[in-house]
């Protein structure tokens, strides 16, 4: 339960958050399955649950990241039935975009050739992760979920997230990236190891900490050139409890607005060398 690859990270000049991991198989798979989670509870073990039912946690190596669970839903014995390959636990500051800094250096250490990310909340359809394996495996360096195109769907958007995607986000960082996207938002995606090795891009930077991140690689890809393309997905809100977000309140929607602002400005692009 140390910190792997701490000074080849120093080495590469990256900054990666303190992490441990549990690793419990080898590599396998040229791609991973990279899920960030905290206080999942039940809607990461049926997620994980069905992955493993479906079969993917064969086709990809399911790496979690937790946050700083304190639910128990993680439990070491669950995740090995349930295919996955490791747990990473970070231990140093930050939110979602540092959880996926020390995700994403842990995964391309390893040697994965592609990455793919889906929420643990249990809102995205498990069932849509081969049109990501296809995407990478034709050669597509980013490719972001979508409920708006044909094959995709939402079910029980919230009317303001809705507006708020649609009329905002979407447009802000089509312009930003100089190519077409519908549902910006959405964390369900993947990228190819080419495109966040690309010393144009940088992704392991103390700038990424909550959000920002999600917003810049979608932004930074259509930038530099990569290929990119949308996949069809389902995305459910539930019905009857509470919306399951770590997005809430004026604060963090505030905080929202200003990294699509600062992502426009092109404020989290790397210095020219």
């Amino acid at each position: 339960m140390t910190q792997p690859y701490a000074e080849e990270f120093r080495r590469l000049g990256w900054s990666v958050p303190g992490f441990t991991a549990d690793v419990f198989a080898p590599v396998r798979r040229p791609y991973c399955l990279v899920v960030p989670v905290i206080n999942e509870g039940e809607r990461i073990r049926r997620q994980l649950e069905e992955t493993h039912r479906l079969g993917l946690s064969d086709a990809l190596d399911v790496i979690i990241v937790d946050g700083g669970s304190t639910d128990g839903s993680l439990a070491r014995d669950f995740l090995q039935a349930m295919g996955v390959r490791a747990l990473l636990t970070k231990t140093g500051p930050g939110k979602l975009s540092a959880q996926l800094r020390c995700a994403y250096a842990f995964a391309l250490a390893e040697g994965y050739s592609g990455i793919i990310t889906i929420d643990g909340n249990g809102k995205d359809s498990v069932d849509s992760l081969p049109r990501f394996i296809a995407a990478l495996d034709a050669g597509i360096d980013y490719a972001q979920a979508s409920r708006f195109i044909p094959g995709g769907a939402g079910v029980n958007t919230p009317t303001s997230r809705l507006l708020a995607i649609r009329l905002l986000h979407a447009p802000a960082l089509s312009l930003a990236g100089g190519r077409w996207f519908t549902d910006t938002t959405q964390g369900y995606r993947a990228y190819s190891s080419r495109y966040l090795l690309d010393s144009r891009v940088q992704p392991f930077r103390d700038v990424f900490v909550r959000y920002e991140l999600l917003a810049y690689l979608t932004a930074r890809a259509g930038q530099l050139g990569y290929r990119t393309a949308e996949i069809p997905t389902r995305r459910v809100y539930p019905a009857d409890e509470a919306i399951p977000t770590k997005i809430g309140g004026a604060h963090a929607h505030l905080d929202l607005i200003k990294v699509l602002w600062k992502t426009l400005r092109g404020a989290y692009n790397p210095a020219s060398r």
